[in-house]
């Protein structure tokens, strides 16, 4: 979050209306508020059993900022068809693995578990079909003899920085021309 919010420079088609987690005691949250950016929360805990109302509490806030664009990063929640579709074509989200492979969690364990000799980050438009939408940029690193999970999340941490605000800037000017950064 902190890495698309300091790309939105100037010459920047988008820029910031709102930081929203599901986790009211989010880091990104303050992190928000510090750089001046309108932040809100929706705890999901409270609607277990009912994503529906929980995702109608979301759509609210999203409403009252009236975004664009909307950048997952960090929300680790399944969001409904439903949800989607009232969103449809504004939704990026990002995920730690060379999609189509390794969807869903646990990506950098499974990646050394399948062999890989690479591994890397997608930004993809947010479709029903989990991290299955369209992709929109990857980055890719080598993967390293004794790498173990947290290495490679470690590093490629500075990838994900680079790769998503460049594929935002680009979605910003509707230019879905794909984005590919190598380590």
């Amino acid at each position: 979050m902190v890495a698309l919010v300091k790309s939105m420079d100037g010459d920047h088609s988008a820029e910031p209306v709102l930081v929203l987690s599901n986790n009211p005691d989010a880091g990104g949250l303050a992190k928000a508020r510090d750089m001046g950016i309108p932040t809100a929360a929706v705890d999901h805990r409270p609607f277990k059993g009912n994503r529906e109302a929980f995702e109608a509490e979301l759509h609210t806030a999203l409403l009252t900022a009236n975004p664009d664009i909307i950048c997952l990063a960090g929300f680790m929640r399944i969001l409904t068809p439903q949800f989607i579709a009232k969103w449809e074509g504004k939704m990026l989200n990002i995920h730690p693995s060379i999609l189509p492979l390794f969807t869903g969690l646990h990506t950098h364990k499974r990646a050394l578990d399948a062999g890989m000799a690479v591994h890397g980050c997608s930004v993809h438009r947010v479709t029903a079909e989990l991290d299955g939408g369209p992709i929109l940029g990857q980055a890719v690193i080598p993967v390293l003899a004794g790498d173990t999970p947290d290495d490679l999340a470690a590093r490629l941490l500075p990838m994900e920085h680079r790769l998503y605000p460049a594929v935002l800037r680009k979605f910003a000017s509707n230019d879905d021309t794909k984005v590919v950064l190598f380590s």
